[in-house]
């Protein structure tokens, strides 16, 4: 009989969601104590300016973090995106067919039902995107405290939702969060990436030559008036699948960036984003529209809308979900767990301004309160054992286990 040895802290799944707790928790503390002051200044302060012309940018931690950072974050959700297409399950349309329906009812319904809270005022508008994200280590990292009683093809499920979720803020960020655009440097961007293209064509496995022309790649996004970050996704589409010996390159850098993101990158984002001063805020901040729209599109428009759409395309295709009602329910609760994703398209939409702290009480408080129901749902309709991994975790696995193999000297 094979035994496998347990994972070690770090490698467990919750890990990075109490970490992400801690850093909040931690955010709040230094805003709204003694510290408050100086620690905003220490985030606003410019030490700096970088790019020229048009494209010059005023250089603070805020940039650093949100233009410099989260772009290692883009690149890891890039790489796995990719696997997931070449060799993971997204390879097989059918297959990919319940999580994009899902995913896409996951962001047409929250952004309704906050367009319906803030309809009156156009300015509010902007935001209309901040509640259609997951955040997909936080919702796997609840999901996982359930442990074993939670079938594998579920949470496959939730992670793929989640996938196409961030694929889909991706390019809301990169269509609606642009502005000013600066021809020569996009055509400097475009240029580098036809380059990296042409390397991977030619059959190029070297990660370092990649990583080079990414930071190229990331300096003409930053001046171009495209957000940076899509420097990173744009990145991991050149990374290639296979080398001519069979070797990964891509699940390589995809292992050795996990941890890293995991660990560093977005706690040090939460870090700089999560916190709410409460000096001044009260029920007319909690009952901000803005607030509402977001907290109500986390809580009540990812379930109705993953819901209705996997059932709607289950239907269609004569295809079964891979959980029963209350099981695919507390899985679309879950995703209402929106955290970082939701908390950087609201600094892109409203900045550092007067709606940043009802941005955050909504995304806050939607996060937890869809966490919480997502729990109890799923603890009530996940009693038994999780049965036989579906086609779709089978893949999964066989991916993960690659990776880990190959990232063995």
């Amino acid at each position: 009989m094979t035994t496998h040895a347990q994972p070690r802290w770090w490698q467990r799944d919750t890990i990075p969601g109490y970490i992400l707790i801690a850093a909040t928790i931690a955010s709040f503390l230094l805003l709204n104590g003694p510290t408050g002051e100086s620690f905003h200044h220490l985030l606003e302060t410019a030490f700096g300016t970088i790019g020229i012309g048009e494209g010059a940018h005023a250089l603070n931690l805020h940039l650093v973090v949100n233009d410099g950072l989260m772009v290692i974050f883009f690149l890891y959700v890039g790489l796995e995106l990719k696997r997931e297409t070449v060799e993971g399950p997204f390879k097989n349309p059918r297959e990919a067919a319940l999580p994009l329906a899902g995913a896409l009812g996951g962001m047409i319904a929250p952004a309704l039902i906050y367009v319906a809270f803030n309809a009156h005022e156009p300015a509010y508008l902007r935001g209309w995107a901040i509640p259609a994200a997951t955040d997909i280590a936080f919702a796997i990292g609840i999901l996982s405290l359930l442990g074993p009683r939670v079938p594998s093809g579920l949470r496959l499920f939730l992670l793929a939702l989640a996938i196409i979720d961030d694929l889909g803020a991706i390019l809301v960020i990169a269509i609606f969060y642009s502005t000013h655009l600066v021809g020569w440097a996009l055509g400097g961007a475009a240029a580098t990436f036809i380059v990296m293209l042409l390397m991977n064509k030619a059959g190029v496995t070297r990660l370092w030559f990649y990583w080079l022309l990414g930071l190229v790649m990331w300096g003409f996004m930053l001046l171009s008036g495209v957000h940076a970050t899509i420097a990173g996704v744009l990145t991991a589409l050149t990374i290639p699948m296979r080398g001519r010996d069979g070797a990964s390159p891509l699940i390589v850098a995809e292992h050795a960036l996990k941890p890293w993101v995991q660990f560093a990158i977005m706690p040090i984002f939460a870090l700089a984003n999560a916190g709410v001063v409460l000096a001044g805020a009260g029920l007319a901040t909690l009952l901000h529209p803005v607030a509402l729209g977001v907290g109500a599109g986390l809580v009540l428009g990812k379930p109705i809308g993953i819901t209705f759409t996997s059932y709607a395309a289950s239907a269609l295709l004569k295809q079964r979900a891979p959980g029963t009602f209350g099981q695919m329910l507390g899985i679309a609760m879950l995703a209402g767990i929106g955290f970082t994703m939701s908390l950087f398209i609201g600094t892109l939409a409203f900045g550092a301004g007067d709606l940043a702290t009802p941005v955050r009480f909504g995304v806050l408080g939607g996060s937890i309160v869809s966490a919480l129901l997502g729990l109890f749902v799923l603890s009530l309709f996940c009693r038994g054992d999780a049965g036989t991994p579906s086609e779709l975790a089978t893949e999964e696995d066989i991916a993960e286990q690659r990776g880990v193999f190959e990232t063995k000297p």
